[in-house]
């Protein structure tokens, strides 16, 4: 008997290697590298006879209303507009976050023919869970399996509009001798279902378990394989969940859906301003409010901060929702600009509601913040503060400032504090307060009032 082959495969760069080691030479990663049999059937060789089907692209026709609504707005935002025909869509998140109850939720309000196909339930336990979920369209199937080969029989005998693939882990083809959910049948998998989508031109929603560092599990190349990864984000202990793009071949990456979870599914927070705000406590040290872009929403969120003297060597910097290193240079901006001494102390930063910011506009806030809490004076509650800091502490401009105000003022805050130079040229806006500052001292002396 033959013995077979062996190859050890990288789950995160699909590195492969003759013998198992430890950490990948290739992405630095640990304990990645999984058995993986190799193929030893005979190479098909290619064929060159194939007709020329080149077509003029004034000859082709593409528009905007070809997308399939989802009927859920903040998936169809986080999309572009919805899904595209003949795309293939990766929907990660960890588990128990609520993939599968949004890619249910999405498949039974669309009006189009939609394929569920289900790796980890029967057939009753969706119909369980459909009836949780309230949800019944005579547009839904669903097809129970697990072998790639009868998946594709099914969706060429039905012709759906859109597949949903739940999960990928648990695919494989007959033809491979490899077990499901190793690098080589994901991606072969992935692969085969790209090829038919884009020939028979359906949307393809595929859900991905992550794993313990935070990607999604499997080879890194099944990200540059489809069209869109959206990644679903949020901790399962809180309710609201948040819905980013991570690459998008049909619209932004800057687009965010947030969604809230109740016992009944995912309900959609077309106000996530007001959901951010809305267990903001009385007057307090360290809390201020900021107004962020993602993507053509403006969102206003709380930023709070905690200073406090360090009994040991090394003070701690911990952030939540926000950049550890832009952290450390705006820290080192106030000791030397501001003449705040936080050298010797702990200071922890936290981005209310779970958001992960990474935009410049909300350096200000994060200084005043902190500023707020080092001196122990509360920063004015009815005040927005919006900038990028530099190194020489100057606030500088930021981009669609109109927005922002505008997003504040039906929030029912008076006054915001902008860059001076976004002052030029705006015009007055009726009921609210605009401050503009070049400085971040002379924000700060705005902002924070003695109580």
């Amino acid at each position: 008997m033959a013995k077979q082959k062996i190859k050890y495969v990288c789950s995160n760069c699909s590195f492969e290697s003759p013998k198992w080691l430890g950490k990948c030479p290739e992405c630095d990663m640990w304990n990645t590298l999984t058995e993986e049999l190799v193929e030893t059937g005979p190479k098909r060789q290619p064929t060159f006879n194939h007709p020329f089907k080149a077509v003029k692209l004034n000859d082709i026709t593409a528009d905007e209303e070809d997308r399939i609504k989802t009927g859920i707005n903040e998936f169809d935002r986080v999309l572009g507009g919805g899904l595209m025909p003949g795309s293939v869509v990766l929907l990660g998140g960890d588990p128990g976050i609520g993939k599968s109850t949004l890619a249910m939720q999405s498949a039974s309000r669309m009006k189009e023919t939609v394929l569920y196909v289900t790796g980890e339930e029967s057939l009753k336990q969706i119909k369980l869970r459909a009836a949780r979920l309230k949800i019944s369209s005579e547009n839904f199937h669903v097809m129970a399996e697990t072998e790639l080969g009868t998946i594709i029989s099914g969706i060429h005998s039905l012709s759906p509009a859109v597949v949903i693939i739940d999960s990928i882990q648990t695919m494989y083809r007959s033809e491979l001798a490899n077990s499901p959910g190793t690098v080589t049948q994901i991606r072969e998998c992935t692969s085969l279902l790209m090829e038919e989508a884009k020939r028979n031109l359906f949307s393809v929603i595929i859900v991905g378990h992550v794993t313990k560092e935070g990607i999604i599990a499997g080879p890194k190349i099944l990200e540059h394989i489809v069209d869109t990864v959206i990644q679903f984000e949020g901790e399962t202990k809180h309710s609201f969940r948040i819905l980013r793009a991570q690459k998008n071949r049909f619209g932004s990456t800057n687009e965010i859906g947030v969604f809230e979870m109740h016992e009944d599914g995912l309900t959609e927070v077309k106000n996530p301003s007001e959901l951010f705000l809305s267990e903001r406590g009385a007057q307090s040290t360290g809390s201020v409010v900021t107004a962020s872009i993602e993507g053509t929403r403006p969102i206003l969120l709380e930023v709070q901060a905690l200073v406090t003297p360090s009994n040991y060597g090394n003070p701690q910097r911990v952030t939540t929702g926000f950049d550890y290193r832009r952290l450390s240079i705006l820290l080192a901006v106030l000791e030397k600009r501001a003449n705040a001494r936080l050298s010797a102390t702990n200071v922890f930063l936290n981005m209310a509601g779970g958001v992960k910011i990474d935009e410049p506009a909300v350096d200000l806030a994060v200084c005043s913040a902190i500023a707020s809490s080092l001196f122990d004076k509360p920063a004015d509650k009815n005040s927005v503060i919006i900038g990028e800091v530099g190194l020489g502490g100057e606030v500088r401009s930021v981009g669609h400032i109109e927005k922002r105000i505008q997003e504040a003022e039906k929030l029912g805050f008076t006054r915001i504090i902008i860059p001076q130079n976004n002052l030029k040229g705006m015009k007055a806006t009726p009921g609210i307060e605009v401050r503009g500052v070049s400085l971040v001292t002379e924000a700060m002396r705005l902002i924070l009032t003695t109580s």
